[in-house]
This record gives structure tokens, sequence and C-alpha cells, in this order.
């Protein structure tokens, strides 16, 4: 049995690092989870005890395969809270996380797998992130950012790289939301800005608002 706070760190981890093998610094941990790194020390310590890390003294941490699973696990049951909240309870996508952090803390397997098939198997959160399956396997799609598109290309809206509460706020003032098809009209060669069209719709955003709109490409 491993604690909440240990479930947290695993959690950190799993999204801080880079790759697979990359290692994570305790102080960039630190910096992630807003705590002193004496105690990040400590909690890596105590989970590498468990088998749950990998720690090099000078050279960070990175999880293991059971550390791995266990932090898909809470991912897993994050991501279908928040479809729950969403979808069935009529929340608004910014305000299901931290209710969700509650959540996905629920120890039973039982109850992820009902609520799984409750919400017919999704694929994806409210915020366009993949659900890895009961075994940790996300499905796999063609995405890319909306920056990466050319000039008169365009792709549906999937997923948000940002999915803080002001940026979700921002998109919902442009009524800009998952499963819109985005099309690109202009790019602004000064400053990188993007003339878009959706739903009969044309705005310019930022470089940085496209960014962080993942889209899935027909091709």
């Amino acid at each position: 049995m491993i604690s909440l706070s240990e479930e947290n760190y695993l959690k950190a981890i799993y999204h801080l690092q880079e790759d697979p093998e990359s290692s994570v610094s305790t102080t960039k941990l630190s910096e992630h989870l807003k705590t002193k790194a004496s105690s990040v020390t400590d909690m890596i310590k105590r989970l590498s005890e468990k088998s749950l890390v990998i720690y090099k003294k000078y050279q960070g941490v990175k999880l293991s395969d059971q550390g791995k699973t266990k932090a898909l696990g809470i991912i897993r049951k994050h991501r279908l809270w928040e479809v729950f909240l969403v979808e069935k309870l009529h929340f608004n996508w910014d305000e299901v996380h931290d209710i969700a952090e509650q959540l996905e803390h629920v120890k039973s397997d039982q109850l992820t797998e009902r609520l799984d098939q409750f919400l017919d198997y999704p694929s994806r959160d409210p915020h366009g992130d993949p659900i890895p399956d009961q075994n940790g396997v996300f499905s796999v799609s063609n995405q890319k950012v909306l920056s990466d598109l050319n000039i008169g290309e365009s792709g549906n809206c999937i997923g948000l790289k940002d999915s803080s509460t002001e940026f979700l706020n921002y998109l919902d003032k442009q009524n800009l939301s998952l499963g819109k098809e985005i099309k690109i009209i202009e790019i602004e060669k000064f400053d990188q800005s993007f003339l878009i069209n959706f739903e009969d719709k044309t705005l310019r955003i930022s470089e940085q608002v496209a960014n962080n709109i993942y889209i899935k490409t027909k091709f």
C-alpha cells in the first residue's frame, strides 16, 4: 500500500520525465510540487526503498517499471473521473481538475473498471488528454500542435497542452473547444500569430495559443 503523498510524487515524476529513460532532478521536482528540497529527497529515498523509483545522487530520479505502472493507474483514474464530472455531473472543463485530484486516490480497481465501462470506455478526458487502458496503454493518434500546420491546412482539435484554468477560460470566451475543425488562414510573419477559421468564425490567436492546442489531421 502506498500513501496519497507517494502517489502524488509518482504522478509528478511521470509528468516531468521527458521520456522513460530520462531522470528528473530533485530541484525540478521540488519546484513542481512546491515543497522543500529536503522533503523531496526524503520521499525519493522512501520510494526507492519500495522499488518504485530509481534514484542516483546528483543524477536525479526516474520511475521503475513498477512505479510507472502505479503512476499510470493514478492518471487513468484522474482522467476517467474528469470525464464523469463533465459528462454526467455537468461540471465545466475548468472545474474538474481539483476534484479529480481527490478522487484519483480511491483504491478500488473494481470501481475504476466499472467507471470506465459506465462511461463507455473513453479514450480522452475533457481536455483531450489520452486515457491509458487498464494495461497502461495509450491509444495512438496522429496528433500535432496547431502551430505545426501550414496555411490552408486543417484538423480537429483533440487536446490541450495547457489545461490551466486561465487557458480554458480563454478558449471558452472564443467558443473554441474539443472537436472543432480549425483551418489556418494566415500566419503573420511579424509575430507568428495565426488567423484561423472554425464554424464560420475567423479569429487571430497568438503563437503561444497555437502551441498549446493539439490537432488531429486527416492524413
